[in-house]
């Protein structure tokens, strides 16, 4: 009798300042071969609009990227790019995808400037523009791994809106001075924004204020103190407001109703982009909805007969989703079961199990420095995975346990 060999999918993200989830997605498989030579391995590196989605998408989609240089969240130029897919013998418009991250990522933002009241997402309105130059009409901007805290007002400056104070003076750049908006004048908006179609891939958990506001869930993590998550709450409903009032109505759904830019789903990613974006006309999608189509990951995950995943922070946060729990949410419905391994693994992450996953592990051997274990992050994934699954083949070799006795 011939035993077919075992399928394994293996669907990570990336890790953060590490590694790209298509380089997760190897060390695991490096992991799996040392204990199952022969196992047939399916790897879907996955992207969730954060850092890598445009190179991600570019790949899957035979597009291609193109470098430009913008202004960064501090203010600085840098080095950024855009991805272009479709256009040509290729049936449908030329879609560009714009990367927030790569423009305006918190990997761009220096350890000693990270200040989320100053920095911006003028950059993101400049990829914006780029693409629109090559011809592109539809554009999809991924959110995720953000560095700023604006609500989309640099962008919106970029891409020519004037955005003013009681003395009609330009306001600064970051959320920081959101809290003096007196009024924003879209006269100089880039006319092709009417003719084109916008997209932005984000967490429709993350909303632009309130209680689970997002400078108040994510600011802290910007370098907000708790005076200035304050001021930055503050400020973001002040551009809500202002931009319901000035903006918003020239790029009103024809049907449906207008956007709560305040409470949408979504209005929160990447510090309150898409509330910015959704003002001139974008829609705010699931980002797995955008970011998963044509890879078939349902039908993937159900051919497997065991998923890997994995993420550079497991937390309360994983369910709020992330890869693994997307990931999980879609294997369970397929009666497949789900490994995570992490980089770190926080307060909440026993949540993930209510949400399909059956196992999860750190990677990291020893306690040591923040820079060692982004160093060695591929090293240790694939020893982590290869300890996870020689445990799983032990597992396999023992005897069923009698239940107690009564």
């Amino acid at each position: 009798m011939t035993i077919r060999p075992h399928r394994i999918a293996i669907a990570p993200s990336g890790f953060k300042e590490s590694l790209s989830a298509a380089r997760v997605a190897e060390a695991i498989a490096t992991g799996v071969r040392r204990v199952i030579p022969g196992a047939e391995l399916d790897l879907v590196p996955l992207v969730d609009g954060g850092e890598g989605t445009a190179e991600a998408l570019a790949l899957a989609g035979g597009g291609r990227l193109v470098s430009r240089t913008a202004t960064g969240p501090v203010g600085d130029p840098v080095a950024s790019h855009f991805a272009l897919l479709g256009g040509g013998t290729t049936p449908g418009p030329l879609t560009a995808v714009v990367e927030m991250a790569a423009v305006a990522g918190l990997a761009l933002v220096p350890p000693d400037r990270r200040h989320p009241g100053a920095t911006t997402t003028y950059g993101v309105g400049e990829l914006i523009k780029a693409a629109l130059d090559t011809g592109a009409r539809r554009v999809l901007v991924g959110c995720g791994d953000s560095g700023t805290s604006d609500g989309g007002a640099g962008a919106l400056q970029a891409l020519g809106a004037r955005l003013t104070d009681r003395h009609g003076r330009e306001l600064r750049p970051g959320g920081g001075s959101l809290h003096e908006l007196e009024r924003i004048d879209p006269a100089g908006l880039d006319p092709r924004l009417a003719d084109t179609e916008l997209l932005v891939a984000c967490n429709p958990y993350n909303v632009l204020c309130g209680k689970r506001g997002v400078a108040r869930v994510f600011g802290p993590q910007k370098g907000a103190t708790p005076a200035e998550v304050e001021l930055l709450s503050a400020g973001l409903e002040r551009l809500a407001a202002v931009l319901t009032r000035d903006l918003a109505p020239a790029f009103a759904p024809t049907a449906g109703a207008p956007v709560d830019l305040r409470t949408a789903p979504g209005t929160g990613a990447s510090g309150g982009l898409g509330a910015g974006l959704a003002a001139v006309g974008a829609r705010l999608l699931p980002r797995y909805d955008v970011l998963l189509d044509g890879l078939d990951l349902d039908a993937r995950l159900a051919r497997a007969d065991f998923v890997i995943t994995a993420e550079g922070a497991l937390d309360h946060q994983t369910v709020r989703g992330k890869i693994p729990a997307e990931v999980a949410r879609r294997a369970r419905a397929a009666g497949v079961p789900v490994l995570v391994l992490a980089g770190t693994i926080g307060p909440g992450a026993q949540d993930v199990r209510a949400v399909g996953v059956d196992a999860y592990s750190a990677i990291l051997p020893a306690p040591m420095t923040l820079v060692e274990a982004i160093g060695r992050s591929g090293e240790f994934l694939a020893d982590a995975t290869e300890r996870a699954m020689r445990i799983m083949a032990l597992g396999t070799r023992l005897a069923p346990v009698a239940p107690l006795a009564a």
